[in-house]
């Protein structure tokens, strides 16, 4: 991690000034949350809507940090070792930048729709076969978190793997202005934030915002399959700036997705290469088509870094799902549940359903369905697609929360048997009915975006009791 006298973190932020009687005064790491601050780190106070770090500062001092930024027009700084700023946020970017710069680590950006947490734990974990790799951890994908990470990095990394999450223009084109990655990935572009986008054209320009950054001879990997964005290189003339290869199961791509066989225990595919050969099959612990797909951008980059396939194929079967992404839980009753309910948008929700359509040796399928949320205009037309596609002949019973999944319910009533859909506003009535209409041989996909907390179902469902699961 970052390891500097304090006049050397001046020296690093534009415009930033440190009190000459400690500027020798030594800082190692960086902590924004003034509870978790270890020994020694130096504690930047963030400004919210509704909270100001800065009143922290001194409790910081007192648990150890060696120093503190301290915004302008804040008041008086305390009386300990600090530098002074324009903007702490700003500067906390600007000091990761910085020290980005300072370091001989290749960087990895990883953005999309869906499949990016996924797709960086699998980059992360292939890569580690042949070099030394940190990762983001957890859900610091943001304008705070990316900088955060960028700073726990030593000069023993080789490579680190950056995901870059967003909601709005602009907001990875910083990311990737801080990040500088060496290489970059986009895993697909579907209809997540169409609020704050407005179209698949909005969504596709804001993720190839990567782009922005990414170094002059460096390597863009994007799904092969996906029209908006070949028409962003086009209209940018990126292919004259950097590498681009594709993935996908167009003929067409770089690396296609050959022969995909779900199990109980994982999925198995092998990789179309452009020259027409096909590797050995591979086996990924993780159930889908989708994460098949994102094992193949996986493989795409590391082949281009010069990674073999016995190489690829020990570290791919090693990765451990996230958790409520595709996890396997198995509930008191002896019911199997696939837990995705970490997040949801369009494509994911219908990578998960036709997932739940691939699994065999089940006696039912069942999927319990919550809202989408960030869809804007969109959201009625999108949760009908999703209630359209569900097959009755494929899964047996449909169930619902929320105000904006009753629409797929609605959708699904229309061509299911009587009774086979139920749509419920009461998170706690819900696991109550399933509770008592599931049970051994039967397995159930439980999928909604984060706000919903579907884990609540998740967690009554494996205990077998809805007490306290709220609503």
């Amino acid at each position: 991690m970052i390891a500097k006298t304090l006049g050397e973190i001046a020296a690093m932020i534009p415009g930033a000034e440190c009190p000459a009687r400690f500027a020798k005064a030594k800082v190692r790491g960086v902590g924004t949350d003034s509870r978790k601050l270890t020994e020694g780190s130096l504690f930047v106070p963030l400004i919210g809507e509704h909270f100001d770090g800065h009143a922290f500062a001194g409790e910081a001092l007192q648990k150890g940090a060696a120093a503190v930024l301290w915004q302008r027009g804040r008041g008086q700084p305390p009386d300990g070792p600090h530098v002074l700023v324009g903007d702490t946020l700003s500067a906390l970017q600007q000091l990761a930048a910085s020290y980005r710069r300072e370091l001989s680590v290749r960087v990895v950006g990883i953005t999309g729709s869906s499949g990016k947490t996924t797709t960086k734990d699998m980059v992360a974990a292939v890569l580690a076969a042949e070099w030394r790799v940190r990762k983001t951890q957890g859900n610091l994908n943001n304008h705070i978190g990316l900088p955060l990470t960028l700073l726990e990095l030593d000069e023993e990394t080789e490579i680190a793997v950056l995901e870059m999450g967003m909601s709005g223009f602009g907001e990875i084109a910083l990311l990737s202005s801080i990040a500088r990655p060496d290489a970059a990935v986009i895993t697909n572009i579907g209809e997540a934030h169409l609020a704050q986008l407005g179209s698949r054209e909005g969504i596709a320009r804001a993720k190839f915002e990567i782009a922005s950054g990414l170094k002059e001879g460096g390597l863009l990997v994007i799904p092969g399959d996906e029209p908006l964005l070949a028409a962003l290189i086009e209209e940018t003339k990126a292919g004259g700036r950097f590498d681009i290869i594709t993935f996908g199961q167009s003929g067409d791509s770089h690396y296609g997705l050959e022969s995909v066989k779900v199990g109980a225990e994982g999925t198995e595919f092998s990789v179309r290469k452009a020259n027409g050969t096909v590797t050995e099959p591979f086996f990924v612990p993780l159930l889908g088509r989708h994460n098949a797909m994102n094992a193949v951008a996986a493989y795409a980059l590391a082949s281009r870094l010069g990674l073999g396939d016995s190489q690829f194929g020990e570290a791919i079967r090693r990765i451990t799902p996230a958790g409520m992404r595709a996890e396997t839980v198995r509930a008191a009753s002896g019911l199997t549940i696939l837990n995705d309910a970490y997040n949801a948008n369009p494509t994911s929700m219908k990578a998960a359903i036709r997932l739940l359509g691939e699994l065999g040796g089940f006696r039912r399928k069942i999927a319990v369905l919550g809202d989408m949320l960030e869809l804007g205009h969109d959201a009625e037309r999108l949760h009908r697609e999703i209630g359209r596609m569900i097959r009755p002949d494929v899964v047996e019973r449909v169930y619902t929360y929320g105000t904006l999944a009753a629409y797929i319910a609605e959708e699904c009533a229309s061509r299911f048997p009587p009774g086979r859909v139920q749509s419920f506003a009461d998170k706690e009535a819900l696991a109550a009915r399933l509770i008592a209409e599931t049970g051994p041989g039967d397995v159930m996909l439980v999928k909604a975006s984060r706000g919903m907390k579907m884990e609540d179902v998740v967690e009554a469902l494996r205990s077998g009791t809805t007490q306290n699961n709220g609503k």
